[in-house]
């Protein structure tokens, strides 16, 4: 009898043991029209690439991973989820997108470009929500209907992706130590801030968006064209941006993503298309302005 009731209190202590949103994140994705996958922080994050869009930006073909990834992520705050996101749109998109996120409760936190002179024009809007994950999830998707952005179950590739043509090894020596992943095609670094910003009092995990943000895409003969973005405090504004310009790299955009985060958070976006490690060094340059962790 002893060891039956042992038996059976292992049984509920592991049950409880499996955090109360670890089953609903497959409703959350059917509800969304796209899977995502759990990232650290218990982040729900699901990517939704703009693979429907051909942009391009002085004669480079703009990949999806480089500058034009959606995504959304969710966040168990215990008791409601928090959901943030940022959604790569066409001008004409903008305001029908809009109007249906406000229309089911969500609040949008920014707008505007991260590129210039792309061909298309490109928007980013910004977004922000509590509640329950699955009614925020359907909302999102009807949102994300009027626009062109790709749902449903990714495809996945033929083949084996191809290495990367740029010195990956020597760009992420001269980046500082920092190890980029490869990802259609593009390196991309996440560096996360010294300190974990808040919003609303509440922690914002990495993938939630509070990272450096920076991609590589390798345009032959050694080059690359960069683009990301760089998460800064009000001082470290100005630093980098005379840092980026000291080596060539061009500002596109400095503004806001969150409404009422803890630090005030600048988020500014930089393109160049030059030697990777030539820019490597650059974006180096302006990391040692920034309070950032050490690589791991």
């Amino acid at each position: 009898m002893k060891s039956r009731l042992l038996a059976a209190t292992a049984v509920v202590v592991a049950l409880f043991a499996i955090p109360a949103t670890a089953a609903d994140w497959a409703a959350v994705g059917a509800a969304l029209g796209k899977t995502g996958s759990v990232q650290p922080g218990d982040v729900y994050r699901v990517g939704l690439p703009r693979t429907d869009l051909k942009v391009t930006l002085d004669g480079v073909a703009i990949k999806p991973t480089l500058a034009l990834g959606s995504w959304v992520a969710f966040h168990d705050m215990g008791g409601e989820t928090m959901v943030m996101g940022d959604l790569v749109l066409t001008h004409e998109e903008v305001n029908p997108v809009m109007s249906v996120m406000v229309e089911n409760g969500l609040s949008i936190t920014a707008l505007h470009n991260h590129l210039l002179r792309s061909s298309p024009s490109t928007m980013y809007m910004h977004i922000d929500g509590h509640g329950d994950a699955v009614k925020l999830a359907t909302a999102i998707h009807a949102a994300l209907a009027k626009s062109g952005t790709p749902l449903g179950a990714a495809v996945p590739p033929a083949s084996p992706p191809a290495p990367l043509d740029m010195d990956v090894a020597g760009v992420e020596k001269t980046l500082g130590g920092w190890k980029g992943t490869p990802n259609g095609g593009v390196l991309q670094f996440n560096i996360p801030r010294a300190e974990t910003p808040k919003a609303g009092g509440m922690a914002v995990p990495t993938a939630m968006g509070s990272a450096i943000a920076i991609n590589f895409q390798p345009t032959g003969g050694g080059k690359a064209a960069i683009t990301g973005d760089f998460v800064l405090t009000a001082d470290e504004v100005n630093p980098v941006i005379k840092a980026l310009r000291a080596n060539g790299i061009e500002v596109t955009a400095v503004h806001n993503h969150m409404l009422d985060d803890e630090p005030r958070l600048f988020f500014m976006h930089f393109w160049a298309n030059d030697d990777a490690k030539k820019l490597a060094g650059g974006l180096h340059a302006a990391l040692e302005k920034v309070k950032i962790g050490q690589p791991g």
